[in-house]
């Protein structure tokens, strides 16, 4: 499987996941088994309040879902839309994320997690 994952930094499997996707420097897309990552820059980083479009961004790569530190409603129901399953970790970093997705620890996320607005603490 492959989940991408919103990130401060590219820092391998120790990077840490950002709080807010949409925010996210940078998007890596890692496979579960293998650990291969591929980082996406994120070139819709800095947008509205509201106006975040992922799969402008991840639309071109192949993933089967997504796991965030917190991410907004529109956001949310954009990658719903898609078929794109979304996860919600509490885990700092990659590693810690994997460990807990390849446990079935993680749970998917829903309306009643999402951010209000940017630079907002999501958990």
């Amino acid at each position: 499987m492959k989940i991408c994952m919103p990130v401060n930094e590219n820092d391998g499997i120790n990077s840490t996941i950002c709080e807010h996707f949409g925010s996210a420097p940078l998007f890596m897309i890692v496979d579960t088994n293998t650990l291969s990552i591929t980082e996406v820059k994120n070139d819709d980083q800095h947008h509205a309040h509201g106006m975040c479009h992922p799969l402008s961004v991840l639309g071109n790569y192949k993933f089967d879902g997504i796991v965030v530190g917190g991410i907004g409603a529109g956001a949310l129901n954009k990658l719903k839309n898609a078929g794109i399953t979304v996860y919600i970790t509490e885990y700092s970093n990659i590693s810690n994320t994997i460990k807990a997705y390849n446990e079935n620890k993680l749970k998917e996320m829903d309306q009643n997690n999402v951010c209000s607005h940017h630079g907002h603490t999501c958990k």
